[in-house]
């Protein structure tokens, strides 16, 4: 039985199992060869088959051989087949297919030509194809002759004698190497002569270059392959050349690639890549391949910002890593758009535009390209950032600087800052902004400062990017507090106290010269109320009845003027301390209260400032003579009615101390002179008087001067450092001593029935011109107040509450 007749059962089995997948297969990627490598042979002789996968390991395949489509073995796991003896039979065409079980796929290899010959004499070509203009040798053989003789060729009938134009060049005996240009060539040894044979030429191939990216490297492979009209493989025979950038320069060398095999390079440089192959002697050459690029495209952003808002204008970009720009044409892979330029600019973008994003680059005049770049995602947010703004300090001492910070979402992300006033519209109940100065053209920095500062004041920020520029919302209005009355207008509150309890019922009065006047009301974290919405408006006052909440209280006017503020505080529990609402001055005397919400006279009631225990075990009260701006703070008030009764604490409420007198009130240099001589005058007319009375006195009163150490009930009430003050020994009128002390105005009185105080002595320095127009600085007493420490004075002391220029002393 012959080899081809293989039993039906196999048959099937190869039909099913190779022709199954055939849908599925990848053309090419095989390499069948024969061995001899001739196109014609005698019958009697072997030729052996080797089907090469070009991957993985030899025993990884199953391999099944074909001759002109039909099986005649399968699944045979040798990639090597021999067929012996040749048959006239054996002669057609014969291709190979490899199946690899796990995981599944499938190669066929190219086609190759077999012809099996009974003549004596035979003309063997290659069994490879053969390309125009490729040299060829032909073998010219005898099937008995054992001694060689000299065969004689012959093209197109005439003898090939001598190499005249260097299309054929004879090299042995028996063998001829020829140009391929589709002649008929036979031969003969004496009498035999071959069958004619006319070459099968193809055009010239072209090398082809793929790429396999992975891991950071790159492989290169380069291969020969038919044209699509060809059914015979021209892959054997070839050794390949490769070039990067231009395909006329110089071939690689090792140390910028690595040669894996014959076919394959591995390159970690970018650029773009050629190949071609040659073989033969003189060596033929294929075209050069069509190039292939290593570079990376990159998908880019610009303004390269961490978060892009609805209504910005932004562009992505697709970069060439290390390509350069101008050799280049691009493609973009996104659903909403597809164009060829290297920027897509979105000029108004909007939450339509997110998504993925990407693109590869390809040569002019090419069909190379990159490969896609890995995907940009751009997410549009809808909402339009709201930067906040924080003012410090709050409440402000009058004059000093007020820093402003514009807190945005990622801040270094190009923001310009933009700083506002915020000035009251009684028309719609809101602000209009005003630029601060040196804001017109934004700041890089996130904060800004305001010197000088004396009044109440809102402000509000915003940022700014881009070009054109995208702009924030503005940020929520914030206020810098002053308790100072605006010369304008005034905010009072009844009852004039900061706390006061649950559901109770208060009052707020705007006075001032405006026609129109609204109180508003501020809540953390940034809302502002008008008092139709906590309270009922009576001409220019809120009245608030029951229902409402703590916050920082004003007055705006019509004209954009803000009042005063106050802070006041809704207690929820039962008790509050009572605590003036506006500044105190300088010098004035003020008086601190516990209340209880169950009982009117409070007992046992400790007071502190800034949590430090001044005064305890009082009824209720704690009076400062004398207020100092070391007054300041923080107080609150503790009420313990009995031993093991839970103590009552108050919230704390900070008292504000404002300056008796500002600079712009002091008179004129002619005035303080006047007022300083006549004083002075007064004052030692006064000294002489006293002096007088006192060399009349007896000497006990040097016994009666009180020593400077302070009672118990006072070192425990204050703190040592603030509380210690001088004394000082007075004169004396009379029998007793009149004046017994000059005291500190932070001191308590020790005697609230007699003792009289200085509370003011203010000394003058008044420049004067001496000899020479030299200085000369002279002092003058320009006004001596004395108070009376406990009130009014007894019938029958006199009292002396001021000494003024003009007065007489007593009048």
């Amino acid at each position: 039985m012959s080899v081809l007749d293989v039993n039906m059962r196999h048959t099937v089995l190869c039909v099913l199992g190779v022709f199954s997948l055939l849908y599925c297969g990848h053309a090419q990627d095989a390499v069948l060869t024969i061995e001899p490598n001739w196109s014609t042979l005698f019958t009697r002789e072997s030729v052996t088959f080797i089907c090469d996968m070009r991957e993985g390991e030899d025993t990884d395949w199953y391999y099944s051989f074909l001759v002109d489509g039909r099986v005649f073995l399968s699944f045979n796991s040798n990639k090597r087949y021999t067929l012996q003896p040749l048959v006239t039979g054996y002669s057609g065409v014969y291709q190979c297919i490899g199946e690899h079980i796990s995981p599944r796929s499938r190669k066929e290899s190219n086609k190759v030509s077999l012809t099996v010959s009974d003549k004596d004499v035979i003309l063997e070509t290659p069994a490879s194809t053969l390309f125009e203009g490729e040299s060829v040798t032909l073998r010219c053989r005898h099937r008995t002759q054992t001694e060689e003789k000299n065969a004689v060729f012959y093209k197109d009938g005439s003898p090939i004698q001598i190499d005249t134009n260097h299309q054929s060049l004879i090299i042995s005996k028996n063998t001829v190497q020829v140009k391929s240009d589709g002649s008929s060539y036979t031969c003969k040894f004496e009498d035999k002569e071959s069958e004619p044979i006319k070459l099968k030429m193809e055009p010239q191939p072209k090398a082809q270059l793929s790429k396999v990216s992975a891991g950071g490297s790159v492989t290169l492979t380069c291969s020969v392959n038919p044209s699509s009209s060809s059914s015979s493989s021209s892959s054997s025979g070839w050794k390949y050349l490769w070039y990067r950038g231009e395909k006329t320069s110089e071939p690689l060398t090792t140390p910028d690639a690595v040669l894996l095999s014959n076919e394959t390079i591995s390159v970690s440089v970018v650029g773009v890549y050629w190949c071609r192959g040659g073989r033969g002697e003189p060596v033929y050459y294929t075209e050069y391949s069509d190039p292939v690029v290593t570079y990376r495209a990159v998908v880019t952003l610009q303004p390269n910002w961490p978060e892009i808002y609805s209504g910005e204008t932004i562009s992505l970009t697709c970069d060439i890593e290390e390509g350069g720009d101008t050799q280049w044409e691009y493609e973009w892979l996104q659903s909403s758009f597809t164009q060829k330029q290297k920027e897509y600019m979105i000029k108004y973008a909007l939450s339509s535009h997110s998504g993925d994003y990407r693109c590869l680059g390809r040569l002019k005049g090419e069909q190379s390209s990159t490969e896609w770049s890995d995907a940009f995602t751009l997410r549009v947010s809808y909402n339009k950032p709201q930067p906040v703004l924080t003012v410090s300090p709050s409440w402000l001492s009058p004059g000093a600087s007020v820093t402003l910070n514009c807190s945005v979402k990622d801040p270094s992300a190009g923001w310009r800052f933009y700083w506002y006033k915020a000035v009251p519209r009684l028309s719609d109940i809101s602000y209009s902004y005003d630029l601060l100065p040196g804001s017109t053209n934004g700041t890089e920095q996130d904060s800004y400062i305001v010197d000088g500062q004396t009044h109440t004041a809102g402000y509000v920020c915003r940022a700014a990017r881009g070009d054109p520029v995208f702009h924030t919302h503005y940020s929520e209005p914030k206020f810098v507090w002053s308790g100072d009355v605006h010369p304008a207008v005034s905010l009072t509150v009844s009852p004039d106290r900061s706390q006061h309890f649950n559901k109770e019922s208060l009052s707020l009065s705007c006075e001032g010269n405006s026609t129109e006047w609204r109180v508003k009301m501020f809540t953390e974290p940034s809302t502002v109320h008008h008092c139709s919405s906590f309270g009922k408006t009576n001409g220019f006052t809120c009245n608030i009845d029951r229902s409402w909440i703590s916050g920082v209280y004003w007055c705006e006017s019509e004209t954009g003027q803000i009042s005063n503020a106050v802070n006041i505080t809704q207690q929820y529990g039962g008790i509050i301390l009572v605590s003036p609402v506006l500044p105190v001055a300088e010098g004035h005397s003020v008086t601190l209260g516990c209340k209880l919400k169950t009982e009117n006279v409070v007992y046992n009631v400790d007071f502190y400032k800034n949590d430090k225990l001044i005064q305890n075990n009082t009824r209720g009260e704690l009076t400062i003579s004398a207020v100092s701006k070391s007054d300041e703070g923080f107080y609150k008030c503790e009420v313990n009615k009995s031993p093991g009764w839970r103590s009552q604490t108050s919230k704390e409420s900070w008292m504000s101390v404002k300056s008796a007198s500002r600079p712009e009130e002091i008179s004129p240099f002619p005035v303080l002179l006047i007022v300083g001589l006549v004083g002075g005058v007064l004052l030692i007319l006064l000294l002489l008087f006293f002096l007088y009375r006192y060399r009349k006195s007896n000497d006990s009163c040097f016994s009666r001067f009180p020593s400077t150490n302070q009672s118990p009930a006072t070192d425990h009430m204050i703190n040592q450092e603030e509380t210690q003050h001088k004394e000082y020994a007075s004169v004396v009128h009379g029998d007793a001593c009149l004046y017994e002390t000059i005291k500190g105005p932070e001191e308590p009185e020790h005697d609230e029935s007699k003792d009289v105080t200085y509370s003011v002595v203010e000394l003058k320095n008044i420049a004067k011109k001496g000899r020479n127009n030299e200085p000369k600085e002279s002092t003058v007493y320009s006004t001596v107040k004395m108070a009376s420490a406990a009130g009014p004075a007894a019938a029958d002391e006199t009292v002396y509450s001021e000494v003024k220029p003009g007065t007489a002393l007593g009048q």
